[in-house]
Formats: structure tokens, sequence, C-alpha cells
């Protein structure tokens, strides 16, 4: 029996065909996640869909170089800028990564934020997942923020944030936030407003 497909259901498949041939199958049901969270999000579900096929080869890019820079190399793409975040033990390690980055169609800017330095301990690490969370927890408890905008990493006690804010005023509460959280030591943001003409 021949059915028809909805729009939404070819756009689905189409989707999973795209991320099956760029090696990343098992980002499917992430990127199908993004599509659905973008639809509350500034940036369209074209936009989001981009920017998650974009980070997934990335960071297929960075494991075929080295399972070490895979692994200690974070991202998040937002509107095909990139923000690099972790650290690596040399400034070749920091180099290289971004270089590998800017080789992935569709990057705009790359925003290289590696810290070159040893990993951190457990506690290190449990202290940067801490300040995270609080952060997280305390802008979606804020009417005034529209938290789904934000994408937060903290390394070593620095907060990075990337996204977008409805307003200045928006922005100067989140970082706000982050900036009296106990152990946090520096806050970098590439938050963008949403009327920015880089977008």
């Amino acid at each position: 029996m021949i059915q028809t497909l909805s729009i939404r259901g070819l756009a689905a498949i189409s989707l999973c065909g795209l991320l099956v041939s760029t090696g990343c199958a098992p980002l499917i049901i992430g990127g199908a996640a993004t599509a659905g969270l973008a639809v509350a999000q500034e940036r369209t579900i074209g936009d989001a869909i981009d920017d998650t096929v974009i980070q997934a080869r990335i960071k297929d890019k960075l494991l075929q170089v080295s399972s070490n820079l895979f692994l200690r190399v974070s991202t998040e793409v937002l509107e095909g800028r990139v923000l690099l975040t972790g650290s690596v033990p040399t400034a070749q390690d920091r180099v290289e990564a971004a270089r590998l980055t800017w080789t992935v169609s569709g990057v705009r800017e790359v925003l290289n934020e590696l810290q070159v330095t040893e990993r951190g301990g457990l506690a290190d690490t449990l202290a940067d997942a801490r300040i995270t969370t609080t952060l997280r927890f305390q802008i979606m408890g804020d009417r005034s923020v529209t938290d789904i905008n934000y994408s937060i990493d903290t390394v070593n006690g620095i907060v990075y944030l990337i996204g977008i804010a409805q307003t200045q005023a928006e922005l100067d509460r989140v970082l706000g936030y982050a900036r009296n959280i106990s152990g946090v030591k520096q806050v970098v943001s590439y938050v963008v407003l949403r009327n920015d003409p880089r977008r």
C-alpha cells in the first residue's frame, strides 16, 4: 500500500541520510532533538540542523587526527560560529584543533578558547560542573532570560558563554549570575544580541 510522506517526514529522512553520510549515525537522535529545540530558539530550524552537522564533522575531524583531541576539545556551534573550549597539553594541539575546525564547510568563525594546560583532576572537573549547573539553573529560573538560547561551558573556573540574547539587559543578567558564582575566576562571553549584524 502506497502512502504519502509528509514534508516533515521527508525532512527527517533527509536529515538522517545526511548525518549517516557524515559518519555520525549516533548523532541522528541528537539532530532530531536539536530540530525540536530550535522551534523555541532564536536561530532557525535550518540553522540549528546546520550547526549540528558542523559540530559532528568537527568532532569527526578531531577523531581522525587524534583521539586525545577528540576527548579534550569541546565544541559549541551557533550559526556557523564555533567555540572551542577545553584544555590541551601543547600550543601545537591548540593550533591544530583550530586548523581542523576551519576545514569544515559552513564554519564562519572560530573562537579558540582552548587552554594549554594539563587536564585537571576529579576535584577540578566537579568544581567546573558545579559552576555550569548552578548558572544553568539560575538562568532557567529567571523569567526575564530565554535560557535555551545560551550554551555554557566551564574550564578551570573560567565560564564560557555563547548564544543569542534578546536584549542587552537580558545578557547583563546572565553575566551577573555567572560572575557571582563561587569559584568563578573569569567570564568570557561570545553572546550576540538578537539584532546583531553579524548574524
